[in-house]
């Protein structure tokens, strides 16, 4: 393996900030207030609130809709059509309301480690590299990757960070990159060079498109709740409350509607079903 560090390269032009009225509908779709500055606290209740409301969720692909990868088009989703999203779409739009609030954020993209400690594709996730005006951090911050990090993760910390969520910690990787770690499980490799979100269209093509991505695969809806999650995987609903998961099998369409209303806030006009078409042979 070359272990040959990467060089230097020019950083991307990041993008414009929110303007004022676009940032306080998009505080009030998440429930937060103005912060009086970009701090780390700051960041922490943003993150928080982000992670309670707006939800983890795949259904675009499989309701036949396009996804955008423009910073406008993806506040919208969330802020006017009161929609979520997956790690695309909810990071490139919190970095849009981050930076309207005076936080310097930075694209980073990430390889996803799967079965059997497998790397994924190039821009396989995307997360956000956050810095405050009183010079915390830097901060990892990620509101894209479902059951995640509840707080924003100190990027320069090599040992254990206590989170609600398990014990994380950033491990040196070949080439510069970061292999962050979550209860000593592998959950992603970091690379810390810059980019831009439309360097991620690729990755989001993809994971839209093929079988190969599990997102093509199934239907899922996920949220953080004061006492746990809830998640809606096709029929299947599930609450865990203080670490103990309930199942229903939800038996109508009308009772999954229901269901994405009620706990997500999403009022779809369609019912979401797996597209056949997107699911071929695999190998």
């Amino acid at each position: 393996m070359d272990e040959t560090p990467r060089t230097t390269e020019e950083p991307p032009r990041p993008a414009p900030a929110l303007t004022g009225s676009r940032v306080d509908a998009y505080l009030e779709r998440i429930g937060a207030t103005r912060p009086t500055r970009a701090d780390a606290p700051a960041l922490r209740e943003l993150q928080r609130r982000h992670l309670m409301t707006v939800p983890f969720e795949n259904l675009s692909i499989h309701l036949g809709q396009d996804i955008v990868l423009e910073e406008e088009k993806l506040v919208d989703k969330i802020v006017t059509y009161r929609r979520g999203g997956f790690c695309y779409e909810l990071n490139g739009a919190f970095a849009a309301l981050l930076r309207g609030l005076g936080f310097r954020v930075t694209l980073l993209q990430a390889r996803v480690f799967g079965d059997g400690g497998r790397l994924g594709i190039p821009y396989d996730h995307v997360a956000l590299r956050v810095e405050t005006d009183e010079g915390t951090g830097p901060w990892l911050a990620d509101v894209g990757f479902g059951d995640h990090a509840l707080q924003p993760l100190a990027l320069d910390s090599r040992v254990e960070q206590e989170d609600p969520s398990g014990r994380f910690r950033f491990r040196e990787a070949p080439r510069g990159d970061l292999d962050l770690l979550r209860d000593g499980s592998r959950q992603f490799r970091l690379d810390p060079r810059p980019r831009a979100l439309p360097e991620f269209r690729a990755g989001s093509w993809y994971h839209r498109t093929s079988p190969e991505s599990h997102f093509t695969r199934s239907l899922v809806c996920s949220r953080l709740t004061e006492e746990g999650r809830v998640t809606l995987r096709g029929r299947t609903l599930i609450r865990t409350v203080r670490g103990e998961r309930r199942k229903e099998e939800l038996a109508t369409d009308a009772d999954v509607l229901r269901a994405y209303l009620v706990e997500f806030g999403l009022a779809l006009d369609q019912m979401p079903e797996v597209r056949a078409a997107l699911i071929g042979p695999r190998g």
